[in-house]
């Protein structure tokens, strides 16, 4: 499968998203949703922006999210990829758990901001889709940063004790930070996919429904 910046099909007009970089050190990073040649369909618009995110915000994650991609797309044999300045392309799955961390972080207090990644990077891609889902449904837009199912987002985020570090059981352990919540939540994985469009074009990472657990 050829594709082009992180997982996107390189195929004429895939339903993407994209995200926008600035060349200099302040600045926003645009994040936008393109549906491609599904444009039109019950009523979908070419472009949706989904996320303005401060330049400095942006950079404290970018390295975690580029890490993280990386290694589902090498596992899939799919090319790596890394951020440049100007647009760069994301397949449409891996681009709503962008959005999850980007909507978590986007009005958080920098100090916060390492915890949410931990936080996000222990969910399973599974419970990134469902959280974008929902969240998308309501608040999706750029100008709906510190409302509803944003603000919980980013509460959930960065303020989830489960990114502490935990004091060693006598006998046991420590988990990793977001191992306890997989626990918890990986018998509803499947639960989670409600709100997945299964009329959706065909994605590798869809996989994850069988193989994540």
């Amino acid at each position: 499968m050829s594709t082009t910046g992180f997982g996107c099909p390189d195929t004429t007009d895939p339903h993407r998203f994209e995200v926008d970089i600035p060349a200099g050190r302040t600045g926003t990073v645009f994040i936008t949703e393109h549906y491609g040649i599904r444009a039109g369909i019950n009523g979908l618009p070419e472009v949706a922006e989904r996320c303005h995110l401060p330049r400095p915000t942006w950079s404290m994650i970018a390295e975690d999210v580029k890490r993280d991609f990386n290694e589902r797309l090498r596992a899939k044999k799919l090319s790596a990829s890394r951020w440049t300045i100007g647009v760069n392309r994301l397949e449409r799955l891996l681009g709503k758990e962008l959005l999850v961390l980007a909507w978590a972080v986007e009005n958080a207090a920098p100090d916060t901001i390492p915890n949410a990644i931990r936080n996000w990077t222990g969910l399973r891609p599974e419970e990134r889709w469902w959280l974008y889902s929902a969240t998308a449904a309501a608040t999706g837009f750029p100008e709906q940063g510190d409302i509803g199912w944003r603000k919980a987002l980013r509460f959930a985020l960065t303020e989830n004790p489960l990114a502490e570090t935990l004091t060693e059981p006598k006998g046991g352990s420590t988990p990793r930070p977001g191992q306890q919540a997989k626990r918890k939540t990986g018998q509803h994985s499947e639960s989670l996919l409600l709100f997945g469009s299964e009329d959706e074009e065909h994605s590798p990472f869809m996989e994850s429904k069988a193989t994540s657990r």
